[in-house]
């Protein structure tokens, strides 16, 4: 028996596509949601197993919130190299399964490691 709790956080950023011929090659910006999967396997006494409160603080000091993605990564800024990001370093603090970015509401990527 398992939970996946799900917990999403919007910024507004810029960025520019590196090495990409486009329109996606020149600056331009997005509202990104980025969306959390988490999976535990327990429920304390009140029947909640992550406070998503805490969660939700965390992403918010995570994400670059109006920034140039360009400037603050050594990455290029796509929406699958933000998606491994995000994976890797809430996987330090959480139990998280999968991590999607949202570029808008009908395209984005996600990122999962195999287990």
């Amino acid at each position: 028996m398992s939970w996946e709790l799900v917990i999403r956080q919007k910024f507004s950023s810029a960025h520019f596509l590196e090495n990409y011929k486009g329109k996606c090659e020149r600056m331009h910006g997005h509202t990104f949601e980025l969306e959390v999967r988490l999976r535990t396997t327990e429920l304390d006494k009140s029947g909640i197993s992550i406070d998503f409160g805490p969660v939700k603080e965390y992403l918010r000091g995570l994400v670059p919130d109006h920034r140039v993605l360009n400037e603050a990564y050594d990455f290029s800024p796509s929406a699958e190299n933000l998606a491994r990001y995000f994976y890797r370093r809430i996987r330090e603090k959480y139990p998280v399964v999968k991590v999607i970015v949202w570029e808008s509401e009908d395209a984005g990527a996600a990122y999962a490691e195999d287990q």
